[in-house]
């Protein structure tokens, strides 16, 4: 996998997390402690985007 693709399916990733995060937020019903644990993951996937992004 070279490191374009990768940070394409990284960018998706975080993306598709951002999206289920916002839709979580809106649910009357919403686990705040899922949704701490998604954004923890988009911080990840940022990061990690980041990181490779530099080099």
């Amino acid at each position: 996998m070279s490191l374009s693709s990768h940070l394409q399916e990284l960018k998706k990733k975080h993306q598709s997390l951002s999206e289920h995060v916002e839709v979580m937020q809106r649910s009357p019903a919403s686990d705040d402690i899922e949704i701490a644990k998604l954004k923890k993951q988009k911080l990840m996937l940022k990061e990690e985007i980041t990181r490779l992004s530099t080099h």
